[in-house]
C-alpha cells in the first residue's frame, strides 16, 4: 500500500481535526461522540498498521515502506521502518485504542481530552518512523505539548507542578540534541538518517577548554544525545520528573507515558547513539552500565518505601528501564535483543499495571495502599488480572517480563560480570515491592467499611485488559514472535558497531606507527 506509514501516522491527527472543527457542545451526546470518534480512529490506525506487520520482511535489514519527498530547510519528509522500529509502531497503535477505552469515565472537557491523545499518537508514531533528523526532532519535541496539557489540565492536585517539571526536564535535555543535530549537518552535509548512519564522524581526540576529549566529535555528539535520551527514558539521576508526572497524570496519561513515551529514549539510543557514535558508545559504555545498575537497585529500594500505588509502579518503571540501557550498551546480540524485547514487554505490563490502579481509583478515588486490603473477597476477576501483571513485572517465567530480563542479563554478563551480578539483585527487589503491594491491596480480610460495596470489573474493563493479557502470555511462551522480527536488524546493527570499532582501532594503530 502506497504511503502506508503516512496514513498510519496522520490518521489520528485527521480525527483530531474533525473533532476540533465539527463537534460542538459538551453535553452527554457530544461527549459520547468524541469518545467514539477517538476510539474508531485509533482502532482504524491499528488495523491499518497490521498491513505493515504482514508486509514487513524481517530478513531485509534495510528500511522498508520508505516514503520520501522534499520538505523544508533543505531536509526531506522521509519515513520508513526497520526491524528496530517496526515493533514500536505496532506497540503504539495497539495500545492507543485501549487507552481511549480506559477514558470512558472522563466527563471534563472530553473533546479536548480526546484531541490531546489523538495528536499525541501522531507525534509518537512520527518519532518511530522518521528517517530525517529534522523530522525526528520535531516529532520528538512536539510530543511534549499534548502530554504537558494532559497532565496539567486533567491531572491531580499538584498537576501544574508535575506538568512543568516534566516539560522543563525533557525540553532542556533536548536543547543539547538540537545543537548536536546542527553539528552533524555541518559535518555530514545531510540530515538524512540512512546517510548519517553510513557517515563516519571523527573519533580522533580533540582539545576543548584545555581538556583532551577522547573520542573527539563522536563523544561530544554522544553526550548531547545522551542528555536528551537519558531524561526521556528516564535514567538515574535525571528520573525525578517521572514519579511526579505519573502520580498527577490521569490514568490514560500514565499508561501512554509508561508504555510508549519512555521507549523513545531507548529507541534513540538504538537509532543514533550506538550506530552513529560507536567509538564514544564504547568509551562510555562502562559509565552507562553502572548508571543503569544504580537505577535498578536504588529505585527498587525507593519503590519499597512508597505508600502511593502509582508512585511505586513509576519507580518500578525506572528500574526496568535500567535493564534496557544495560542491554543496549552491552552492544551484543543478546543484550540488544533483550533491550528491545524488554521495552515492548514493559509497554504491555506497565500499561496494564497503571490501568489496574485506575480501576480501583475510579471506585475509591484514592491511590493510598493503606486504603485497600482484602479486595479478592469482592473483586476476584480484578485480583486475578492484577496478579498476572504483577508476576509479569517481577519476571515470572511464562510471561514476557522474564524473556527481556534474562536476555539483557545474558548480554551484560558477556561484557561485565560485576554489573550483571549486581543487576540480578534487581530481580529479587522487584519481587519484594511488587508482591508487597499485591498482598497489601488484594489479600487479607475485608475489614475497611468503605470497601464492602466495591464492585468487580465491568465488561468494558475486562475487554480492555484481555488483549494485554494475551500479549503478555503470548510473548512469554513464544518470544520468537518478536525476536524473529528484530533479530536480523539487531545482527546488522551489532555487526556494523563492531566493524566501526575495529576500523577505529586500526586507524589509531596506524597513526601511532
Amino acid at each position: 500500500m502506497e504511503n502506508l506509514l503516512s496514513i498510519i501516522t496522520f490518521l489520528p491527527l485527521v480525527a483530531a481535526v474533525i473533532l476540533a472543527l465539527f463537534l460542538r457542545g459538551d453535553d452527554a451526546a457530544a461527549q459520547s461522540n468524541a469518545k467514539w470518534l477517538a476510539l474508531i480512529a485509533t482502532s482504524a490506525t491499528f488495523l491499518v498498521s497490521l498491513f505493515v506487520l504482514t508486509g514487513f520482511d524481517p530478513s531485509d535489514t534495510g528500511f522498508q515502506f520508505v516514503e520520501e519527498r522534499p520538505w523544508i530547510l533543505g531536509s526531506t519528509y522521509k519515513v520508513g521502518v526497520d526491524g528496530i522500529s517496526v515493533l514500536f509502531v505496532l506497540l503504539t497503535t495497539f495500545l492507543m485504542p485501549l487507552t481511549i477505552a480506559a477514558c470512558w469515565n472522563v466527563t471534563y472537557r472530553v473533546k479536548d481530552y480526546m484531541i490531546a491523545f489523538l495528536v499525541l499518537e501522531t507525534l509518537m508514531l512520527g518519532v518511530f518512523v522518521a528517517l530525517d533528523m529534522v523530522l525526528f526532532y520535531l516529532f520528538f519535541e512536539a510530543g511534549l505539548i499534548p502530554m504537558f496539557l494532559i497532565i496539567g489540565i486533567w491531572g491531580g492536585k499538584e498537576r501544574i507542578y508535575a506538568s512543568f517539571k516534566f516539560f522543563l526536564y525533557t525540553f532542556l535535555g533536548s536543547v543539547l540534541m538540537l545543537v548536536a543535530l546542527i553539528a552533524m549537518y555541518v559535518d555530514a552535509g545531510t540530515t538524512d538518517i540512512p546517510r548519517l548512519l553510513a557517515h563516519q564522524f571523527s573519533a580522533g581526540p580533540i582539545t576543548l577548554l584545555g581538556w583532551q576529549v577522547a573520542g573527539g566529535l563522536q563523544t561530544l555528539l554522544f553526550l548531547a544525545f545522551f542528555a536528551s535520551f537519558a531524561v526521556k527514558m528516564p535514567m538515574w539521576p535525571v528520573h525525578t520528573w517521572l514519579p511526579d508526572a505519573h502520580v498527577q497524570a490521569p490514568t490514560a496519561g500514565s499508561v501512554v507515558l509508561a508504555a510508549i513515551l519512555l521507549k523513545m529514549g531507548g529507541y534513540g539510543f538504538l537509532r543514533f547513539s550506538l550506530p552513529m557514535f560507536p567509538v564514544a558508545s564504547d568509551l562510555l559504555a562502562p559509565f552507562v552500565l553502572w548508571l543503569s545498575v544504580i537505577a535498578i537497585v536504588y529505585t527498587s529500594l525507593v519503590a519499597l518505601a512508597q505508600t502511593d500505588m502509582k508512585k511505586l509502579i513509576a519507580y518500578s518503571s525506572v528500574a526496568h528501564m535500567g535493564y534496557v540501557t544495560m542491554g543496549i550498551f552491552a552492544a551484543n546480540q543478546q543484550g540488544v535483543d533483550g533491550a528491545i524485547f524488554q521495552m515492548i514487554s514493559h509497554g504491555f505490563v506497565s500499561g496494564a499495571l497503571f490501568l489496574c490502579v485506575g480501576v480501583i481509583y475510579d471506585r475509591m478515588h484514592t491511590r493510598e495502599i493503606d486504603a485497600y486490603g482484602g479486595l479478592v473477597n469482592r473483586m476476584p476477576a480484578y485480583a486475578l488480572i492484577f496478579m498476572l501483571f504483577t508476576m509479569a513485572n517481577v519476571g515470572l517465567p511464562g510471561t514476557s517480563g522474564f524473556v527481556g530480563e534474562v536476555l539483557t542479563l545474558v548480554g551484560v554478563f558477556q561484557v561485565n560480570t560485576w554489573v550483571a551480578a549486581v543487576a540480578t539483585t534487581g530481580v529479587i527487589l522487584s519481587a519484594s515491592y511488587a508482591l508487597w503491594l499485591y498482598r497489601r491491596v488484594v489479600f487479607g480480610d475485608l475489614i475497611k467499611e468503605s470497601l464492602r460495596t466495591i464492585t468487580d470489573m465491568s465488561g468494558r474493563e475486562k475487554a480492555i485488559f484481555a488483549p494485554l493479557v494475551v500479549m503478555t502470555i503470548l510473548l512469554g511462551v513464544y518470544p520468537s514472535l518478536a525476536l524473529d522480527m528484530i533479530g536480523p536488524s539487531v545482527t546488522a546493527l551489532v555487526g556494523d558497531y563492531q566493524t566501526a570499532l575495529a576500523n577505529a582501532a586500526s586507524a589509531v594503530h596506524l597513526a601511532m606507527n
